[in-house]
């Protein structure tokens, strides 16, 4: 979807929900991470799964180093770098309970990760955002994927006038696999940018699913996207 712009208001934003970043002391991840990851953070905080505006950033590396590519298959492994952070999307008023993970060593398909410190950062205002996974079914075109993404925006009160689909991704469950998209949404207004961030899209925000964050604008698409 591609609509034309229209004039931007200047809003009065919230800043009830933050992103909290923790540095980690972690080699390597397999790139399919997300159910045990998502595991292990709620033997610590068994609040997290049940907090709706809580989720978790799945965690990347680098798109390369020295000649090395980031893989793209779910059991690749991926090497991270020492800026490498485990970030979590928390209301306000849970950045205090979530403190009890630094220190913690977790297990993640045999590789470790050792929480450290933890800083708070407010959301971005930016009119570009990114959900790298957004939890749909196979069958479901990408045209129709993003109608009912605009839907549900514009149910929430939401204007989006610009939508781009892209890459399609599976996330590994004892249930089964996930089919997730991704979505960037475009000339988003200020209010309407930090809503979409706070409130996400579909399910699975406690696995990386439907967390949008901020992304470098339509001119990245083609190396990133």
């Amino acid at each position: 979807m591609w609509q034309e712009d229209e004039p931007k208001e200047d809003i009065v934003i919230s800043k009830d929900i933050v992103d909290m970043a923790f540095a980690i002391d972690c080699r390597c991840l397999l790139l399919d991470h997300a159910y045990n990851l998502s595991q292990e953070i709620y033997k610590v905080l068994p609040w997290f799964e049940q907090e709706p505006f809580a989720g978790l950033h799945l965690i990347r590396g680098g798109e390369s180093n020295h000649g090395w590519q980031r893989p793209d298959q779910p059991d690749s492994i991926m090497y991270l770098s020492r800026r490498t952070k485990l970030t979590l999307r928390l209301p306000q008023n849970c950045v205090d309970k979530a403190q009890v993970l630094c220190g913690t060593t977790f297990d993640i398909d045999g590789y470790s990760l050792q929480v450290k410190s933890a800083r708070t950062k407010e959301l971005d205002k930016i009119d570009t955002l990114l959900a790298r996974n957004i939890i749909t079914k196979p069958e479901i075109s990408e045209e129709t994927f993003v109608s009912d993404m605009i839907a549900q925006l514009t149910k929430s009160g939401i204007n989006c006038r610009k939508a781009v689909c892209g890459k399609t991704d599976n996330i590994k469950t004892p249930t089964g696999n996930l089919f997730t998209r991704s979505l960037m949404l475009a000339d988003l207004e200020p209010q309407a940018s930090i809503l979409i961030q706070q409130q996400g899209l579909g399910t699975g925000r406690t696995m990386g699913c439907g967390l949008f964050v901020a992304h470098k604008g339509i001119n990245a698409t083609t190396s990133t996207y």
